[in-house]
C-alpha cells in the first residue's frame, strides 16, 4: 500500500474546484442565448440557419442541417446515401453504440470489422474481407478524435461502389492529410453533447457536399417533407421521416461555442502533447498513437496497460480488475480517468440477439442475415483494447482554467508510482 495515494488517504494532486465544468461559459454565451430566448421563434429560426452556415464555413462543407443529436445525424447519413432494408453497412467493432444502431434505425444490418491495435480505429486492411454482396456503405468512425486511414477506405469504397459515411461525432477539428474530419467521405455526422470538444448541451449536425445526399437526409430530418420549416412547406410526407430538428436556444449556444472553438482546440492539442511527452517511458503504460498524417483533437486521451510488459498473469478477469483499480487511483487524484466503453459492439445484446424490432427484424429480412456472425472472438484486437484501456477525459478539456503542466502532473506522477 502506497500511503501517498489519495485513495489511501494522501493529498490529491488536483484539488476540488481546480477542474472546471465543461464547456466554459462566459458573457458571449449568455448574450447569444438571451437573444434567442427573446426571439420571435423558439423552434427552428435564424440561429439554427446561421449556425449551419457558420459551421459549414468553418469545417469546409457545402450543406449542413442542425439536429437534436449526433445519432440523428448518423441516421440521416444512411438515408441520404440510400441505405435501406436488408442492406449491409460496415462499421468498426469498437465504438459508441450509436455508430452501429444508426444502421438498425433504417432496417439495415451492421457488419463489424476489427480495429487496428495502435490507433483503435477500423483496420482498413480488414475491410475487403468483410464486404458482402449486400454491402452498400462503410461507416468510418473517427473515434476518440483521430481520423481513420481515409485514403485506403475511400479507395476500397470506390473499387466496390460503396458510400463512405464519417461518424465524426468525437472528431471536431481533427485532421487527415490537411483536411478536416467531416470532409473526408460522402457525408458526416457530428455530435455537440456536453462531453464533446464542441458542445451545446445536446445536439448534432449532418454535413455533406452532395446535394442529392443532402436532400435525402433532409426528408428524414423533418417528417419526410421536401421543404424545411423556413421554406414553403406543403406539409406532405413524401417519405418516412422523423423529427430531428433542434431549437433556437440550443443553436444560439452552439454559435457562441463555435466562435471560441479554435482556442479550445489549441488548448486541447497543447494538453495532449504535454501528456505524451511527460508520460513517456513508464513501464507497462502504452500511450495513444498519432499517425504522422493525422492531427488528433484529444477528445479522449487513451492509456493502455501493457500487461505482458509487467509480467501480469494472462487472466482476463484479473487484468480488467487491475485496470479498473489503476483508473480509480488516478481518479482519486482529481484526474477524470474512466473506462469509456467496456464492451465491443458485437458483445452488445442488441446485436447478439438479432432482434432489434421483434420477430428477428431486421435480420429476418430474407437473405439479410446470410453469413452475419457476431461472435466476439472474431474481433480480438477490439476485445483486447476494451480490457486494457482507460481514458483521461475532462481534465484535458477543462484547460482554460488550469495550466497544462498542472493538469498533467497528477497523471504523470501517479502513473509512474502506481
Amino acid at each position: 500500500m502506497n500511503k501517498e495515494f489519495a485513495i489511501y488517504g494522501g493529498t490529491p494532486v488536483i484539488q476540488p474546484g481546480e477542474v472546471k465544468n465543461w464547456p466554459p461559459i462566459d458573457h458571449t454565451d449568455e448574450e447569444m442565448v438571451l437573444n434567442a430566448l427573446h426571439g420571435s421563434s423558439q423552434a427552428r429560426g435564424p440561429h439554427n440557419i446561421a449556425f449551419e452556415k457558420e459551421f459549414c464555413e468553418w469545417n469546409g462543407n457545402t450543406y449542413g442541417l442542425f439536429t437534436n443529436s449526433g445519432t440523428a445525424a448518423l441516421h440521416m447519413c444512411l438515408v441520404g446515401c440510400g441505405i435501406g432494408a436488408g442492406d449491409h453497412v460496415l462499421v468498426t467493432s469498437y465504438s459508441w453504440s450509436s455508430s452501429a444502431t444508426c444502421v438498425l434505425h433504417h432496417d439495415a444490418i451492421p457488419i463489424f470489422v476489427d480495429i487496428d491495435p495502435e490507433t483503435f480505429l477500423m483496420d482498413a486492411d480488414k475491410i475487403e474481407a468483410a464486404i458482402t454482396p449486400r454491402t452498400k456503405a462503410i461507416i468510418a468512425v473517427q473515434l476518440h478524435g483521430l481520423c481513420c486511414d481515409m485514403d485506403k477506405i475511400n479507395a476500397i469504397a470506390k473499387k466496390h461502389n460503396l458510400h463512405v459515411i464519417e461518424d465524426a461525432c468525437q472528431a471536431h477539428g481533427a485532421m487527415y492529410k490537411g483536411k478536416k474530419a467531416g470532409t473526408l467521405g460522402d457525408c458526416a455526422a457530428f455530435s455537440f453533447n456536453q462531453n464533446k470538444c464542441l458542445s451545446c448541451g445536446e445536439g448534432g449536425i449532418f454535413v455533406t457536399n452532395n446535394e442529392k445526399i443532402f436532400e435525402g437526409a433532409a426528408k428524414l430530418w423533418s417528417f419526410g417533407e421536401t421543404a424545411r420549416p423556413e421554406q414553403n412547406r406543403d406539409y406532405h410526407a413524401y417519405a418516412l421521416g422523423w423529427m430531428y430538428r433542434n431549437n433556437e436556444i440550443t443553436a444560439a449556444y452552439a454559435r457562441a461555442q463555435l466562435k471560441k472553438f479554435d482556442y479550445y482546440f489549441s488548448t486541447l492539442r497543447a494538453n495532449g502533447n504535454y501528456l505524451k511527452e511527460n508520460l513517456t517511458g513508464i513501464k507497462g503504460l502504452k500511450l495513444p498513437y498519432e499517425p504522422a498524417e493525422c492531427i488528433h483533437n484529444w477528445y479522449n486521451f487513451n492509456l493502455r496497460i501493457d500487461f505482458d510488459a509487467i509480467g501480469f498473469p494472462n487472466d482476463v478477469d484479473k487484468r480488467v480488475k487491475f485496470r479498473d483499480a489503476v483508473a480509480a487511483v488516478i481518479r482519486d487524484e482529481g484526474v477524470v480517468a474512466s473506462v469509456w466503453q467496456r464492451f465491443i459492439l458485437p458483445e452488445m445484446t442488441v446485436f447478439r440477439a438479432k432482434n432489434a424490432y421483434g420477430k428477428g427484424y431486421p435480420w429476418s429480412i430474407p437473405g439479410a442475415d446470410e453469413g452475419v456472425d457476431y461472435t466476439p472472438a472474431n474481433y480480438p484486437n477490439a476485445l483486447n483494447y476494451s480490457r486494457c484501456h482507460m481514458s483521461i477525459v475532462q481534465t484535458l478539456r477543462a484547460a482554460p482554467t488550469l495550466p497544462a503542466a498542472r493538469r498533467a502532473d497528477a497523471a504523470r506522477h501517479r502513473c509512474r508510482t502506481a
